[in-house]
């Protein structure tokens, strides 16, 4: 079974940045989707960026583009979510989410097609 650990939360003012880390552990195929995901209460949940393991393609939600940014580190099978120029409405509880064994190409935003998730991280911006 696959096992995600969200890291690197906490709690800035506006105009703040954040790197959250998802350390992944039990892949067996190395062609893999991983996805951001925040909520908030009475929110629906959001897909924020996504990114294919295996041909480095990503995706960005409109309300992120251009000030958050996914890479991965595929020698530590570790994926990361930097999040510059934050505003209060990115506070949320952020999740790392994997669907394994896919295909190249872009990597879904809607969190009921993923299969594992972490356990979230909370990031919280003030104003």
């Amino acid at each position: 079974q696959v096992q995600l650990v969200e890291s690197g939360g906490g709690s800035v003012q506006a105009g703040g940045s954040l790197r959250l880390s998802c350390a992944a552990s039990g892949y067996t195929y190395s062609v893999n989707c991983m996805g951001w995901f925040r909520q908030t209460p009475g929110k629906e949940r959001e897909g924020v960026a996504t990114i294919n393991t295996g041909d480095s393609r990503v995706f960005y939600a409109g309300s992120v583009k251009g000030r958050f940014t996914i890479s991965q580190d595929n020698a530590k099978n570790t994926v990361f979510l930097q999040m510059n120029s934050l505003k209060p409405e990115d506070t949320a509880m952020y999740y790392c989410a994997t669907i394994p064994r896919v295909g190249y190409g872009r990597c879904t935003p809607d969190g009921t097609q993923y299969n594992y998730w972490g356990q979230g991280t909370q990031v919280t911006v003030s104003s």
